[in-house]
């Protein structure tokens, strides 16, 4: 990976981890329902969660790629298009307010696995790592550097917003019951999407 696709994987990763789902509101309830250290076992499950799912998709796609050949290029236009109608997807979508409660005391070890099979039980984030991966890196010459390098961006970009929403719950509760400050971080992450999807099919 160059400089420039480590930067532009890093800033794309931001704008979806800011972007309030599943995940985000598990980490709210639960820093406001225990304060930060139980929050933070949740993150940290999230963060597994995603791991698990790129690396499965680094090298399930790494296989096809080596497999396939230029017939790869299909997988890479299939990729791209998923994401631009993921994108176009939360463009469109209507925001509501929403109500953040929390939630009864659990111990680190389920905190932990909360956070772990919220990510795990949503399969999207897996496809959403295998229409977005090709855009930043030439997948048939993955070194185990490269590898390292994501994996490091996800876990330090995706860790460090999750734990901001765990130390801010209080701030972030009233965060997400703004229609018009879901509307800008659904903007940012469609963008970001439609953009990637479009940089795929065109380069693919």
């Amino acid at each position: 990976m160059t400089l420039f696709s480590m930067i532009a994987f890093a800033g794309a990763m931001f704008l979806l981890a800011i972007t309030p789902g599943p995940g985000v509101f598990a980490t709210i309830s639960r820093g406001l329902a225990s304060g930060f250290a139980n929050a933070s076992f949740v993150a940290l499950g999230i963060v597994l969660g995603d791991l698990i799912f790129l690396l499965l998709a680094i090298f399930g796609l790494s296989s096809i790629a080596a497999y396939l050949g230029d017939f790869f290029i299909l997988v890479k236009y299939i990729g791209g298009l998923y994401l631009i109608y993921l994108g176009y997807k939360i463009l469109i979508s209507k925001e509501h307010e929403t109500t953040v409660e929390a939630v009864e005391e659990l111990s680190w070890q389920k905190n932990f696995l909360t956070g772990l099979f919220i990510t795990l039980g949503n399969p999207k984030v897996i496809l959403f790592y295998l229409g977005f991966l090709p855009t930043f890196m030439d997948l048939a010459a993955l070194t185990i550097i490269d590898i390292a390098i994501v994996c490091a961006i996800v876990t330090v970009i995706l860790g460090a917003v999750m734990m901001f929403y765990a130390y801010t719950a209080s701030g972030a509760k009233k965060l997400f019951k703004s229609k018009k400050a879901k509307r800008k971080m659904n903007v940012a992450a469609g963008a970001t999407m439609v953009t990637a999807g479009t940089s795929i099919v065109i380069r693919a």
